[in-house]
């Protein structure tokens, strides 16, 4: 795949409106770090305009934390996420938006789930959905076909044994055949983590991703691989496409961060940082 053709142009002519509006709903007390990450990332890999759509519980962490990114603070249960009243708030910020990333750090509160199933089932924006989001949807793959959008999902392999009810053994020996079901019967562009991470789109197009490193197994790696994917899809790059560039970009960035780091000492925080170079790299080509 020509990485190097899929980035857009920037005209000399332009302003944030041309690069996208991502709204990231994430975080709960304790995960306030995934919320930051995938924010971030989406700034980082080029969007225009980033709104993170926070628990009022983490709002004020978050908003101290968080400077080029918007935070907005929606109703939560009391020490927890989301609460379903949030639900009104976020799809208004939501008829906004270009892209959505849902899920990093949501924690897995029924009200919460509650929350992350209507707004798959009520927007028809592109959404990538990651973490908890997909949590949401345990045991119930099929009902991510009534998205009314584009769909990408990002598991691990204990997501995707959730999701799919599939022991962790059958998706490492069987790992191509099970990704490609679930991507047709769903709708949905798969990016199944680990090594050699694996993208499948619903008509069985493959990319098998060749960059990053063992260091890379950290937590907030994911969170900043999803807030990266969107910024891509914010900027009008086809679904598809994004998702594999991200995957490349996010490696690309592991891989410099740990040139300078190391594999041992590798975080999340090291692959953020790196996402510029990462893309000036690819961009040069």
């Amino acid at each position: 795949m020509d990485f190097e053709k899929l980035l857009p142009k920037r005209n000399p002519d332009t302003d944030k409106r041309n690069y996208g509006r991502v709204l990231v709903v994430a975080g709960s007390p304790g995960y306030s770090g995934a919320a930051y990450f995938a924010s971030s990332a989406a700034m980082r890999t080029g969007s225009g305009l980033v709104i993170l759509a926070a628990p009022e519980t983490v709002y004020p962490i978050l908003a101290v934390k968080l400077n080029e990114v918007i935070v907005r603070s929606f109703s939560a249960i009391p020490g927890e996420g989301f609460s379903k009243r949030a639900l009104i708030g976020i799809k208004e910020e939501a008829d906004q938006a270009d892209v959505l990333a849902i899920g990093p750090g949501l924690a897995r509160h029924p009200q919460t789930a509650m929350l992350v199933k209507d707004l798959i089932l009520e927007i028809n924006k592109p959404v990538i959905l990651d973490a908890d989001g997909l949590n949401a949807f345990e045991g119930r793959e099929k009902a991510l076909k009534r998205h009314r959008g584009p769909l990408v999902v990002t598991p691990h392999q204990g997501e995707f044994a959730r999701l799919t009810g599939k022991s962790r053994e059958e998706i490492q020996t069987q790992k191509t055949s099970l990704v490609k079901q679930f991507a047709e019967t769903t709708g949905a562009v798969v990016l199944l983590k680990g090594h050699r991470t694996l993208v499948i789109s619903p008509d069985g197009e493959l990319y098998e991703n060749q960059s990053g490193n063992p260091g890379m197994a950290t937590a907030g790696a994911g969170d900043v691989l999803t807030g990266m994917i969107a910024s891509l899809v914010g900027q009008k790059i086809p679904l598809y496409a994004a998702t594999c560039l991200g995957a490349y970009l996010h490696g690309v960035a592991g891989d410099l961060a740990a040139k300078e780091k190391g594999e041992y000492g590798l975080i999340a925080g090291d692959i953020l940082d790196k996402i510029p170079q990462a893309i000036a790299g690819v961009a040069q080509r």
